[in-house]
Order: C-alpha cells, then structure tokens, then sequence
C-alpha cells in the first residue's frame, strides 16, 4: 500500500490506493471527509496531520513516502531533501515523481528508452548533484509523465508551491546635484533627480513624457537627440549626469508548443474563415492564429466555448508574470481572444472588462548616413541589393515591398505605385536615379513574370526571406544598433527631415494616416545638434 498527495477539486487530498471492500470502507470513513474516487479507485483524505496520523493508527503496516508533510522552506533545500538517490545496493523499484512549484523531480532505475522519453520534454535535464531528473512544470508534462510510466510509478506526491521572496528593489541614494538616466529594456529613458524646474520643463516638451507620482521619476522615450537635450540641460544646471544601462537577462516561461501539450489544439476552422471573410491580412490572420491556439492549449483540458471571463483574465496575468510578453503582444493577444468569442460565435462584448496595458511610447531606432552606404557595399547579390536600396529610396513597409507587381515601376515619372497598402490606401513614392538601374541589372539576370520579387516557382516572395537579406546586411556592415528591415523605411523619413524636405510631403510619402506619426522624425533627427550653443557659454563671469 502507498499514500501519495495530490491536488483534487482545488484543495489539497492524500490518494490512498486501498483496495475497495467493505472491511476497509468500514475503517476509512471513520476518518472525517473521506471520499471514494471511482475514477482514480483510490480512497482520498483530508491532506491534514491529524487526518493522517489517524489513517496511520488504522493501517499501521501502511507503506507511504517519508516526505508526505514538508515544512515550507527554499526551493533548493527542499528539492534536495526529496532527490536523494539510493545506493548502488538499493535496488530502486518503480518510479518516483515529486511536483514542487514550477518543477517535476523523476527519479527511476536507468534505462535508455526512459531516458530517451524525458529527453523528449522540453528543457528537461539530468541533475548530477542530487542524481534525478528535473522537468519544467508546463501544462501537460505531468500528464504525459503520468500516461508514459502509469503502473510503474510508485510515488507520486504534489507540494504546495513556494513562495520565494526576493529583493529586486534595491536601495541607492543620489545627491542633490545628481542625475541618473536609466535606459530601459523597453526603449525608454528613466530620470530620477531632485526638484529642477527648468529640466523638468524641458520633460514636458519632449513627446511621449510620462511622471510616475508613485515612484517620482519621469520617463521619456530613447534617442540619441533626446539624451542629449537632457544632457545639456543638466550640465547647464551644474547636475552631474550617471547614466546607466536595465539589465535584459531574466528568466520567461517559453510559449507554449505542439511538445508541451498532449494533444495539441489546432485553431479552428471557423475562425480562420471569419478572419478571410472580413478582409484581414495575411500577417493578421497568421498572428491572431498563433496567438488563439497558445490560449486554447494553455486550457487544453477544457472545451473552447466553456472558457469564461475569470480564465481569460487569469492567462492575461500569465502572459505578463511568466511569460513576460510585451505590451504589444499582450494587446494582440486580447484582440485574437475577443474576436472568437464575439465575431466568431457572435456573443455579446462580454469579455471588455480585460483591462489592456499601457503601451510604453518608443521612438524608432535609424542608421546614419555613413552606416547606409556601409550596408549597400556589403551587399554582392544584385536581388539583394534591389531590395535593400527600394525600402530604404522608397520607404517601403515589407509588406509592402513584396506586394509590388512589376507594373508598379513607372521609369518614366519616377514614381513607385503602392497599392491597398496599410488602411487600404493608395499612394505614389519616390524612385530614386541610383535604384532604377539597379532594378533593371536585375531584372535582366532574374527575369520576374508577375511580382517585382520573386521567389521559387514565381510565387510571391516570403517576408522572412526579405528580413534575413537584411540581417545579414546589417551583420556585414558591423551595425550593432537594435534595428530591423522597418529601420530602413524609418531612416528615409528622418534623412527626408534632416535634408529640408517639408513634413506634409514627408507623411504623403510615407502614408502616414495623421501628421503626428511624422512629426516623431523631428525627435530622432541629430543633424545641426552639434551647432547649437548653449545658452550658458554665452554668460560672462
């Protein structure tokens, strides 16, 4: 006979697998609460020390694990107290499994086809210290542990998970006449220092400013003009400036997969033809797919049209406290979320009530001039090289980019057609004198029938394909700026600014919607910087 702990209908039950008889039926329910599982066929009890020690007086040659109640300390202790491997003279018969917070502990005689199966689980690994297995706690592993081992698992016990407490806050304390810039892994500025009217002033100027009256700090968006406007500013005012970088190492919980759940859930049907038939995009659709199906496997075991408000807002907090997704992801995620349950069963906004982040304000990252020219002459493949040079002449999106036709070249006018681009909206942009010849080089080796780009068999030219002839451009040329195929699109519009063109031309060009997603450019640009006197360098004393 063995006891195991295990968690059942939210509170916590030791499984006794007793056979059932009337004798033992007799004994058992003389404990308070004890309950007969047909579907386990295994009595359960209170997971309490009086219920156990009377369950103990009753059975006394009762066989059940040491670790059955396990006083709450660190992670590290408990997990060596349980993953203590038996002498070479100890036969071990069976299997162990012990569940602590975010992790399975195995412990098993060794066997190569075993092995090979825990292997198979996702970032699972061999503890040498303590001589056991260690696999994440991700929905559907211990399922599959369970169905894999079934008759040869001899222990199975679930801890209550641990709380461990860490200091993440650290105290420091700075000067009066300091300033600590701290540059977030979200593309921001942190500014902490004391009262200073006229750098506070300049704060309020700057766009996309945010004060945090609880932690008394302001926050700014990132660019090298910005940290220097701040810069001088400060020093003007005899602050010393400390400028510091937000660590971007922490632990996520990887999204979840086809390996991490048993009897992974496609996205339905339904839901992708209601996406077709209301016009959405291809990159939409693939992006509501992939985030629909991580919400239906992380309630694998529950029917999709049963799942209510209270779960919703339950994988919201996992989204954002273990899995550390973005703003951005996370906004997508509700969108992917909502459109099931209101545009594909038709149901009443019953889910509004999820709360969306606050998306932090970023300004976009550019390459200079000089780093442009370094990217083109890397570049060797004349298909490569068109493409490059279009984006970045034009101001192309990617998709964009791989949706021109042949036909949308005009050589004569100079212009570049973009048809049904973002917002189903038609415009012209600018072919510059150094592209065209370029596209006609490569028109003649490639010969495209239909698309402007394309790819094997004549199709359409993937979007990933562009991307990877653009990192591997940027990796050439040794740019180490955090930038991407977009990077090019907003550099056209910051050396448009820096060059004199007008904004109202600038956001034609473009296809911005409103003229204050232009304006950004005006933040980014450095040109003539270097020009501007301080005001104090003029004073006399």
């Amino acid at each position: 006979m063995r006891a195991t702990k295990i968690i059942h209908r939210g509170e916590h039950r030791i499984q006794v697998d007793f056979p059932y008889n009337q004798e033992i039926a007799g004994l058992i329910k003389q404990i308070q609460d004890a309950q007969w599982s047909k579907t386990l066929g295994a009595w359960h009890i209170p997971y309490t020390e009086r219920a156990f020690n009377q369950l103990k007086k009753l059975f006394p040659k009762m066989d059940c694990p040491p670790n059955v109640f396990v006083e709450k300390t660190e992670e590290s202790k408990l997990i060596s107290s349980i993953a203590v491997h038996p002498k070479p003279s100890q036969q071990r018969k069976g299997v162990s499994v012990q569940v602590i917070g975010r992790k399975i502990i195995l412990k098993l005689p060794k066997n190569d086809r075993d092995t090979r199966f825990i292997v198979s689980l996702r970032y699972s690994r061999w503890d040498p210290k303590q001589f056991c297995w260690i696999v994440p706690n991700y929905p559907g592993n211990l399922e599959l542990i369970n169905d894999y081992f079934k008759d040869r698992i001899s222990e199975l016990i679930i801890h209550e998970e641990l709380e461990v407490k860490t200091s993440t806050n650290a105290q420091r304390t700075l000067n009066a006449n300091e300033l600590l810039i701290i540059k977030t892994k979200t593309g921001r500025l942190k500014l902490i220092f004391g009262f200073n009217k006229a750098l506070s002033y300049l704060l309020k100027k700057l766009p996309f400013h945010s004060w945090d009256s609880v932690n008394k700090w302001w926050t700014v968006p990132f660019s090298e003009k910005i940290l220097n406007e701040i810069t001088v500013t400060a020093k003007a005012q005899n602050l010393a400036v400390l400028f510091e970088e937000e660590a971007t190492t922490e632990n996520k919980v990887p999204r979840i997969t086809a390996f991490d759940v048993a009897n992974y859930r496609q996205c339905p049907d339904e839901y992708i033809l209601k996406l077709k038939e209301l016009r959405y995009s291809a990159s939409t659709i693939k992006s509501y797919k992939g985030l629909f199906e991580e919400f239906i496997n992380y309630y694998h075991k529950y029917d999709i049209k049963t799942i209510d408000e209270k779960m919703i807002i339950a994988f919201m907090q996992y989204l954002v406290i273990e899995r550390k997704v973005s703003t951005s992801y996370q906004n997508q995620s509700i969108n992917a979320i909502k459109f099931y349950y209101e545009r594909v069963l038709g149901g009443h906004r019953k889910i509004y009530l999820v709360e969306r982040p606050r998306k932090e304000k970023t300004l976009p990252e550019v390459l200079s001039e000089e780093e442009l020219v370094s990217v083109i002459q890397k570049i060797d493949n004349i298909k490569h090289k068109a493409v490059v040079l279009l984006i970045y002449s034009a101001g192309l999106r990617l998709s964009e980019l791989i949706n021109l036709r042949i036909k949308d070249i005009d050589s004569k006018r100079m212009k570049v057609f973009v048809q049904q681009a973002k917002g189903r909206k038609d415009r012209y942009t600018l072919l510059s004198k150094k592209v065209l010849p370029v596209l006609r080089d490569y028109f003649r080796e490639y010969k495209p029938k239909e698309w402007l780009f394309e790819g094997l068999q004549g199709r359409q030219y993937s979007a990933s394909s562009v991307q990877n002839i653009v990192k591997m451009a940027y990796k050439r040329a040794g740019i180490k700026k955090k930038v991407s195929t977009h990077s090019l699109r907003h550099s056209f519009g910051t050396h448009l600014l820096e060059n004199g063109t007008d904004l109202r031309y600038i956001q034609s060009l473009m296809g911005h919607e409103s003229s204050k997603t232009t304006e950004i450019y005006t933040h980014i640009t450095t040109k003539g910087f270097d020009q501007i006197q301080n005001p104090l360098d003029k004073l006399d004393f």
